[in-house]
């Protein structure tokens, strides 16, 4: 189950049971903070707690703090944290440098009628915008143009905006055993995964149960209409082999994406942009192409490929932090 659908499904079953929870959402972050904007966790009046907001004493700190709130029936507050023993005020107790804003909310149990939606979008692979402000909590089914806003004068007057659901889109074109591993892989991540190929009742095709989508083709030339470009768009083509590498990669000329990758052999590779280049296809989008794709650590195994792409996905992902 998606982590962040636990994690309401959670807080919906305690306000259910009538009983009191607080809600910890990082609303901002920057440097090497332990918890990313748009973490979150919850904690009960029983002292259970589903979720993080990156860990450490920094979250033990705040899971204190949400229990004192309990007590306190108090309705919400955010606090600056500053990961530096020498910053004086707002320091966490944290030395890796970063800042985090963080939201305290207890829940009110009208706000079940909120947590519903969120997680009826959630459990559909849907999108919507959840939008918190001093002392409330509210959520539609309009789809924001950023991923995360917030905006800040004072304590007591700032807005914080996201987009529900799955962020980021993979597209993995080839269903094989590495297609499978990366699948698995992948699912644990905050990706909506769909995967493609030619070959009717594929053993590791039917194995896949973590893909969201699955779908079996004509042919690779039937990608240029289902698979969209985009800034949070992820792509790896890992098909049994050169001639259908080369027709899934054509299909995508010219469109962009946040990442694509090629697995193979850097020979194959070599080859197959030497012809590329014969022709005269556009340099700068095979300049863009990880080929091959992953990070170099001599992978060997199925699953130690899925990590290798995995891991360079990851840092492509993250490297505005």
């Amino acid at each position: 189950m998606n982590k962040k659908l636990l994690i309401w499904k959670w807080i919906a079953q305690s306000l259910q049971d009538k009983v009191q929870v607080t809600l910890l959402y990082v609303l901002e972050s920057s440097g090497s903070s332990p918890g990313r904007q748009g973490f979150f966790m919850a904690v009960n009046a029983n002292g259970d707690m589903e979720g993080s907001i990156g860990g450490g004493i920094m979250e033990h700190k705040f899971v204190e703090m949400a229990k004192a709130k309990l007590i306190e029936n108090q309705c919400s507050a955010i606090r600056k944290q500053v990961h530096n023993k020498n910053s004086g005020r707002n320091n966490s107790g944290m030395i890796c440098s970063g800042e985090q804003t963080i939201l305290l909310y207890l829940f009110k149990p009208e706000d079940l009628t909120t947590i519903h939606p969120i997680i009826s979008t959630l459990e559909k692979n849907s999108h919507g915008t959840l939008t918190l402000s001093p002392g409330a909590i509210r959520f539609d089914g309009s789809i924001p143009q950023k991923d995360f806003h917030f905006t800040i004068s004072s304590e007591d007057d700032w807005i914080y905006q996201e987009k529900i659901g799955y962020k980021n889109i993979l597209t993995i074109i080839g269903g094989g055993h590495c297609s499978l591993a990366f699948s698995n892989l992948m699912r644990q991540m905050d990706f909506y995964i769909k995967v493609y190929d030619i070959r009717k009742n594929l053993k590791t095709m039917l194995e896949n149960h973590t893909a969201h989508e699955k779908h079996v083709l004509a042919d690779y030339k039937e990608l240029a209409s289902l698979i969209s470009p985009g800034q949070n768009h992820y792509v790896v083509i890992m098909t049994f082999g050169y001639r259908t590498d080369d027709e899934a990669l054509r299909v995508l000329l010219n469109k962009e994406f946040r990442y694509i990758g090629l697995l193979g052999s850097k020979t194959k590779i070599e080859k197959m942009f030497a012809d590329y280049r014969k022709e005269n296809i556009n340099e700068e989008f095979l300049q863009r192409i990880y080929s091959p794709v992953g990070i170099p650590i001599k992978s060997q195994t199925p699953e130690e490929i899925a990590i290798s792409i995995a891991a360079e996905i990851i840092r492509e992902k993250n490297i505005l932090y």
